[in-house]
């Protein structure tokens, strides 16, 4: 699966922010839940999303991760 196929990204829905395609769900959102421990079930049906979209934002989050390195105070 291509996240891109799920995951969108326009100045005029939640503010440019990444969200389930057709949707407002932020990508942020289902990222904490997922993080949380929040079980996918709940997830898709709080947010009306389905697995398949969770799965898209945790490729996506991938992606980020591969491509940004972040300093953290503290550390070398």
């Amino acid at each position: 699966m291509k996240w891109q196929e799920r995951i969108g990204v326009s100045p005029d829905i939640c503010h440019g922010k990444p969200c389930i395609k057709g949707t407002r769900v932020l990508v942020s959102v289902i990222l904490a839940d997922v993080a949380a421990g929040e079980p996918y079930e709940s997830i898709t049906r709080g947010y009306h999303i389905t697995e398949e979209d969770i799965q898209a934002a945790l490729l996506f989050a991938a992606d980020l991760a591969q491509d940004r390195y972040l300093t953290l105070a503290g550390t070398t």
